[in-house]
């Protein structure tokens, strides 16, 4: 990659035929566009990539955009309105399918009315329920699409097309193997030791190395380590990178062996889950719950179990800092698809000294694993080796997996007709997420009515109205503004947990009217919305969180679902339908009996 934003700003003059000239320029901006579609990174949780270019047919590019975060606006919207008249009969190039999943096509209409002409798309949505939409919507309307490896077929194209595979690398291994993108990261000496053999390890890698390390967290939805790390490093597991996105920290420990003051205990600014063996320590599990850790029991601790865990709760891509025995436990399970191995010029030596995989039961050479696509590149006076434990799915012709929601009952088919789950905005029935790019107006206190860009925005905010406090007052006005309901999301979540005192009084009481009454306006004021959920007219609908227990289903079934049972007490009312108890009173678990 690494093209400028002026790399085709004149047109590309080449003796060959017109066919290579025109599939090197598509190979080019198509690299482009799986290049600044990578842009958010670190800024917002992971999420779908998406980037746009669209260029003349000389190749001049007149407009780019990229998707920032979930919620917000589509790169192809962002950028036709860059490329503005120039957009007529140009051609735009997308790394990924359009992902419209809210009924309005908002993506494929901006190109269309843009007057695009012809669409170059790297790879199809990997998504089932998305999947070829967008592609077919565009070719209904005339415009021609070349897909990549289908339509357009040579070796430049392949090498443009493994860009775009890369970009979206972490869903489309989540799609495939139905857990999230799990990256092992590890720092060693040269004689492939991660600590002394007092298990002292501060500091085996470089500086720079380390700030390498804060991008990769920055990167990922979650970082998980073992017990053995929280006891002998005590570490805390942030991004450091003055801002923006900060995965959740998580620790996986059988007994709960672990001490009572740590740094990962302190979540102030970070969240920190430990999951372990049902019925360890209640005791310790009560004092964590005592300091804001969530807990989570699993029947049988293992890798695998907590990645589905992982893929529930709606995640993408995790990574693992943790030490030699878990790495290996979580390798054999299957679960990681790459590995990134900072290797520093020290050698410590020393026979029981840890080295970073434990036992894997191999006995000869021949039964390495060999990692594919490896990369070399120094930073600073290390070397980081990087590459894929499993190949990046191949999307030809279709991934198994054929649906995205959670499954809250393992009992009951998320096929079912008479439950509807619902959850991340990609989700069949996303649109019910209040992370849904669906700005509504509502009256504040005076009567005056603000524009709010997601029901996310409007909740979070709403936290803090009312309270004299000035301080409370800019909260309100800082979410308000947050560039994503993500950030809408951790800020108001954020100063929950810290400044307890800004948090108006009434907020338990009030906070379901308030949820409703965003959730009325945004089903009011897009036909579309409320076409949908009318369509759900029969069925039980469920948010799939399964952290959540006061919105969401939980994730046996033991949460609440007020957003579900919201929903569909508005399904009930726009029927008209008064004559019947309301199906919010109806929990999800009683109708599937």
């Amino acid at each position: 990659m690494g093209f400028s934003l002026g790399a085709f700003s004149t047109p590309i003059i080449c003796k060959t035929n017109n066919n290579n000239i025109t599939q090197a320029l598509d190979a080019s901006l198509i690299r482009r566009a799986a290049e600044i579609a990578d842009k958010s990174a670190g800024f917002t949780s992971p999420h779908p990539n998406f980037g746009c270019v669209i260029a003349t047919t000389a190749g001049k590019v007149v407009g780019e955009g990229y998707l920032y975060a979930q919620g917000t606006e589509p790169a192809e919207v962002q950028a036709v309105e860059a490329a503005g008249n120039w957009g007529k009969g140009a051609t735009a190039y997308l790394n990924m399918e359009p992902g419209d999943c809210h009924g309005d096509r908002t993506a494929v209409s901006a190109l269309i009315k843009a007057g695009i002409t012809r669409v170059v798309v790297g790879i199809r949505h990997p998504l089932q329920h998305l999947r070829g939409h967008a592609v077919r919507a565009l070719r209904s309307e005339g415009l021609q699409v070349d897909v990549l490896g289908e339509d357009l077929q040579s070796k430049i194209i392949e090498e443009a097309l493994k860009s775009c595979l890369l970009v979206n690398a972490p869903l489309l291994y989540r799609a495939a193997s139905r857990v999230p993108f799990s990256v092992l990261k590890y720092a060693m000496t040269l004689d492939g030791k991660i600590a002394a053999s007092t298990g002292h390890a501060t500091w085996i890698s470089s500086k720079k190395s380390r700030t390498r390390v804060f991008e990769l967290r920055g990167r990922s939805d979650a970082v998980i380590v073992g017990g053995n790390t929280v006891r002998k490093d005590n570490p805390r597991l942030t991004a450091r990178h003055g801002g923006g996105h900060l995965p959740m920290r998580i620790v996986m420990s059988r007994t709960l062996n672990l001490p009572e003051v740590a740094n990962l205990w302190d979540v102030a600014e970070v969240p920190t889950i430990v999951a372990t063996q049902r019925g360890a320590r209640k005791s310790f599990q009560k004092l964590l719950a005592s300091k804001g850790v969530e807990v989570v029991e699993f029947d049988i601790l293992n890798p695998k179990d907590v990645m589905e865990y992982l893929y529930d709760r709606g995640y993408v891509s995790i990574l693992w800092e943790c030490g030699g025995t878990l790495a290996a436990s979580a390798i054999s399970s299957g679960v990681i698809h790459k590995v990134y191995a900072f290797v520093a010029p020290k050698i410590i030596g020393g026979k029981s000294a840890p080295s970073p995989v434990g036992e894997l039961g191999m006995v000869e050479m021949t039964q390495a694993l060999e990692l594919i696509d490896v990369c070399y590149e120094q930073i600073g006076p290390d070397m980081l080796i990087s590459g894929y434990l499993q190949p990046v799915p191949d999307m030809t012709p279709v991934i198994p997996s054929v649906d995205e929601t959670s499954e809250i009952d393992p009992t009951v088919s998320p096929y079912e007709s008479s439950i509807i789950f619902f959850y991340k905005t990609w989700d069949p029935y996303g649109a019910f997420s209040n992370f849904s790019p669906h700005p509504i107006r509502m009256p504040d206190e005076n009567g005056d009515y603000l524009t709010w860009s997601s029901v996310e925005h409007y909740y979070q905010a709403h936290k803090f109205v009312g309270v004299s406090d000035p301080a409370a007052r800019k909260c309100v006005e800082d979410i308000k503004s947050a560039r994503s309901p993500e950030e809408a999301a951790r800020m108001g979540r954020t100063i929950q947990r810290q400044h307890p005192n800004l948090v108006r009084s009434d907020w338990e009481s009030v906070k379901i009217d308030v949820m409703y009454r965003a959730l009325k306006c945004k089903f009011s004021i897009y036909p579309h919305l409320n076409s949908m959920l009318l369509s759900t007219v029969g069925s039980v609908l469920v948010e799939a969180s399964p952290h959540d227990l006061f919105w969401g289903g939980g994730r046996e079934g033991e949460g609440l679902n007020y957003l579900g049972r919201l929903l569909m007490q508005l399904r009930s009312e726009f029927l008209g339908d008064s004559s019947t108890p309301s199906e919010s009173s109806i929990t999800y678990q009683e109708k599937i009996k």
